[in-house]
């Protein structure tokens, strides 16, 4: 067991970061990422300027790696975008001497067991390697060992569907030609698609302000352009966020958002559950449910469907994982970050014990870990490869002390008007949002910030 490798799997920040840290404690590891270069997914958004600056971004443990091949840091105050932070950062990462050996691209892991036992066996469960069913881009399967697994292969290319109702809509499938998922380039190569059109964005978060602001641009290049805004909520406060968030570009981009709908450059629809989609005259017309009944908009060319992304649970049938009954998030975080009582940008501190699961060895970590909660960081995954690293090398003083640095939000929908800070403090002025934890503490029943306080915990575990 002690000489198979450990097993990441996904190729992006979080992965990387997690294969950074086992180098630097000289732990053997294999680095399986399903796209054809490191950070694939990102890609896909590589448009989007990201909230946080380049001081955020960057792993402590992938920033030695790279210091040590010569590289130079962004200037920490600049905003990358999706393109830039795969081509400045995770490509050069992926080609560190350390790095480059151990990552197998095109490499799609199909399901993960033990060898020899499935499920139901206990007896000496630990000491049966890892089995990974892995997919290589020419289609060959094969299985491989490892002794321990991080998942870290996020939620991007599982979108949730258009039905309100968390399935696909009636009709959704039959047109899927005219409706995209998460954030299509609007002003670049998507452009045609969307020009001239009527889009309907269906969202509440902050990809549909991002392509609901590049539509109202494209709109001053092609007046016959219109924005259709489709909300499940009548509470707004998320996305629109405050002047006061400590992330500028997050802050600025609900504002503009905001201004936006009360200019009518944008009509907005709010508590809209989609429930079909069905051509009318051409077009597309959607039907949903709202508070006053049955509700139709029609004459729509286009459909983005930006309602977040949920984990693909079929890779851990065989493993015994225990899951938040709904988010489906690792179960200890699920209290922490439910957005139905948390909805805030700063998060408690956690580490491997709440992202490990009664299946010995494995974790989940990065945005897979919280499931379909929508409050992910990345420097708050960057933590979390450090203190499970530092557990599966034995080093459980370094695991069990957590330290997270957040910048605070002005993003709070459960008291939007309430002078309380998202992370407890009395308001985002006056916090830094550090949230500080350790074993020590938590055996104590202390913990570093009010977002993290038992207290607080608790009073989320009983409300749900």
């Amino acid at each position: 067991m002690m000489e198979l490798p450990i097993a990441v799997i996904g190729g992006g920040p979080v992965g990387l970061a997690a294969a950074a840290n086992l180098v630097g404690r000289g732990l053997a590891v294999k680095v399986y990422e399903a796209g054809a270069e490191a950070g694939a997914s990102i890609r896909d958004w590589g448009h989007v300027r990201l909230f946080s600056p380049w001081a955020y971004n960057i792993d402590p443990a992938a920033r030695l790696l790279l210091e040590k091949a010569g590289w130079q840091a962004p200037d920490a105050a600049l905003h990358p975008t999706g393109e830039d932070l795969v081509r400045e950062y995770l490509a050069p990462l992926s080609r560190t001497p350390e790095l480059a050996p151990v990552i197998e691209y095109g490499a799609r892991v199909r399901g993960i067991g033990r060898r020899g036992i499935d499920k139901v066996v206990s007896r000496d469960r630990e000491l049966h390697p890892f089995l990974l069913t892995i997919v290589d881009s020419d289609g060959r399967v094969r299985r491989e060992l490892a002794r321990a697994v991080i998942d870290a292969s996020g939620t991007w290319t599982s979108p949730n569907p258009l039905g309100a109702g968390g399935v696909t809509a009636e009709g959704e499938d039959a047109f899927a030609d005219r409706i995209a998922y998460s954030i299509p380039d609007v002003l670049g190569r998507d452009r045609a698609r969307y020009a001239g059109c009527t889009t309907v964005v269906v969202g509440a978060g902050h990809s549909a302000a991002n392509v609901l602001l590049d539509l109202a641009e494209l709109a001053t290049a092609e007046p016959t352009t219109a924005a259709i805004w489709l909300t499940r909520s009548n509470n707004l406060s998320r996305v629109y966020g405050a002047a006061n968030d400590q992330l500028a570009a997050r802050g600025d981009l609900g504002q503009r958002l905001r201004q936006l709908v009360e200019a009518g450059g944008i009509k907005l629809v709010p508590g809209f559950a989609a429930t079909a989609v069905r051509e009318a005259d051409g077009q597309l017309a959607l039907d949903g449910e709202t508070p006053d009944g049955l509700r139709s908009v029609s004459s729509v060319d286009q459909i983005v469907v930006c309602t977040g992304q949920r984990p693909d649970l079929t890779l851990t049938r065989e493993l015994r994982v225990e899951l938040d009954p709904w988010l489906e998030s690792t179960k200890a975080l699920g209290p922490m970050i439910d957005p139905n009582l948390h909805s805030c940008g700063s998060v408690p501190p956690h580490g491997h014990r709440e992202l490990s699961h009664p299946e010995p060895g494995f974790y989940t970590i990065g945005i897979k870990s919280y499931g379909r909660a929508p409050t992910f960081l990345m420097l708050t995954g960057y933590e979390q490869a450090r203190s499970v690293v530092a557990a599966i090398a034995g080093d459980m003083t370094a695991a069990d002390h957590v330290e997270l640095v957040l910048p605070e939000t002005g993003v709070c929908t459960t008291a939007p008007e309430s002078a309380i800070g998202c992370c407890g403090g009395p308001t985002p002025e006056a916090s830094d949002a550090c949230c500080v934890e350790d074993a020590a503490a938590k055996t104590q029943g202390k913990a570093g910030c009010g977002c993290g306080s038992p207290s607080r915990v608790n009073e989320t575990v009983q409300a749900r």
